[in-house]
């Protein structure tokens, strides 16, 4: 996936205004280079000011003695459970921030943080590749939910269409396809015309010109004004 500098920076820019400086402070970053939250780990915090602990993986946390601390800790959920002590609060880290990325997040899971770590903010954020690594993102209010959070919404200068197949716009609670638009958007596929004409289509809704990303999964509007994910279009 080619990703340009521009699409960095729209990422950096929304990372700085949603975390900030201080939420960037200490970051644990634990994420391997060859996935793409690893830009989001590494240099957005270095580009807002702060700092990164730099660790093999997230289990490796639980190698010392007590409990590590952490202004911001990102990670997939089935890992991130096993280093938070499976709700117990005798945890291997501890931290202000905690954001869940590429999976689904079961709502037991905001549980075990909120056990763990009562003060903590907690964020379920979506993207692919494609879409320079974040598209849309949910924090959590104060009440514990009852059922798998939101995907969120559309992170700045992010657009996001939830369309059938003859592209037409559905209301909430109607599920449809996916399709992402806005400055975050790659160049497409390294020498694979082909890919990226058929994954990066015309965007009927936005500046000529424009171009929206198809992303293969299926989503539904709540009446919130938030995304609920569903699954694969093709499982």
């Amino acid at each position: 996936v080619v990703v340009t500098h521009r699409s960095v920076a729209a990422l950096a820019a929304w990372a700085r205004d949603t975390f900030g400086r201080s939420g960037f402070s200490h970051v644990v970053a634990s994420t391997s280079l060859n996935f793409d939250v690893s830009v989001f780990e590494l240099l957005c915090p270095l580009l807002a000011g702060g700092s990164v602990e730099v660790v093999a993986d997230l289990p490796a946390l639980a190698d010392g003695s007590g409990p590590r601390r952490a202004g911001l800790l990102s990670g997939v959920p089935s890992v991130l459970s096993r280093v938070l002590g499976g709700g117990t609060g005798d945890g291997a880290v501890e931290a202000d921030t905690v954001v869940l990325v590429g999976e689904a997040l079961p709502a037991r899971t905001v549980r075990d943080i909120r056990d763990a770590m009562p003060s903590a903010e907690v964020a379920n954020i979506y993207g692919p590749t494609e879409a320079t690594v974040y598209a849309t993102a949910w924090f959590a209010d104060g009440t514990v939910p009852d059922q798998a959070p939101p995907i969120g919404r559309p992170v700045a200068r992010t657009r996001a269409y939830v369309l059938d197949r003859l592209l037409r716009p559905q209301p909430p609670g109607i599920t449809g396809e996916l399709y992402l638009g806005g400055d975050g958007l790659a160049r497409g596929y390294l020498r694979r015309p082909g890919l990226t004409a058929a994954r990066f289509v015309a965007d009927p809704f936005g500046a000529p010109g424009g171009r929206m990303y198809r992303t293969g999964d299926l989503v539904r509007w709540r009446a919130d004004g938030q995304l609920e994910y569903l699954g694969r279009i093709d499982q």
